[in-house]
């Protein structure tokens, strides 16, 4: 059974920027009840005053505290390692079939002594994305012109962030890194994540904004 409580939570949860504003008390309770009156009331099917929902987002933000989702978030971040900016990239998407192993091979052969090429291989359910050195573009159109391309994207840059080992054991980290670019309008290509690395990949024009809340991650 629905609840006004339980509405309040719901829509708050779905903006993460909304749950973040009443941990920090940033945000009047007042003017957030007046701008979900129309959608709670519409949810329960009956009108329903500010002065309910008001009480509601405040023992939410009171659980927000007890709960503390975040232990040792801190400290993890402030044991984030190097950084790492890698440019002039191109990514590719392929619809998977029985012959990309034997594509993806081919590439790999190709580029094998070419120590300085940026190289990543992610095989999903229906679809495969290679992001690689724009150098090295006319390589992979060869080793995948067999190959059903779904899309090809140029301009793009990397940013690889090395993590803590105990980063497995903490919860919240990607959701500091992805929230802070959010804030700064970043809009994410790709990400990439192995157990002690977290990549993201950008539009070239996105780089210096993605760069300084990379490095500041570990700044109040």
């Amino acid at each position: 059974m629905k609840t006004i409580a339980s509405c309040v939570e719901t829509i708050v949860l779905r903006q993460p920027f909304l749950e973040e504003g009443l941990a920090k008390e940033i945000i009047n309770y007042s003017a957030l009840a007046d701008a979900l009156q129309n959608e709670v009331s519409l949810q329960l099917g009956k009108p329903v005053k500010t002065g309910a929902i008001m009480m509601a987002l405040r023992r939410f933000k009171e659980r927000l505290e007890v709960s503390k989702p975040y232990y040792g978030l801190d400290a993890l971040l402030a044991k984030l390692g190097d950084i790492t900016l890698r440019s002039n990239l191109s990514d590719f998407t392929y619809k998977n079939s029985s012959t990309l192993i034997d594509s993806q091979a081919a590439i790999l052969t190709k580029i094998k002594d070419k120590n300085n090429i940026f190289y990543t291989f992610t095989r999903g359910i229906l679809e495969s994305n290679i992001i690689i050195s724009s150098s090295e573009r006319t390589s992979v159109l060869e080793s995948f012109k067999n190959e059903d391309r779904i899309a090809v994207k140029e301009n793009l840059s990397a940013i690889s962030l090395t993590l803590p080992k105990s980063n497995t054991t903490v919860a919240g980290l990607y959701y500091q890194i992805l929230k802070r670019l959010a804030w700064q309008n970043v809009p994410l290509y790709e990400v990439i994540s192995t157990t002690n690395e977290f990549t993201i990949v950008i539009e070239d024009v996105y780089v210096d904004s993605a760069f300084s809340v990379i490095k500041n991650l570990n700044k109040k």
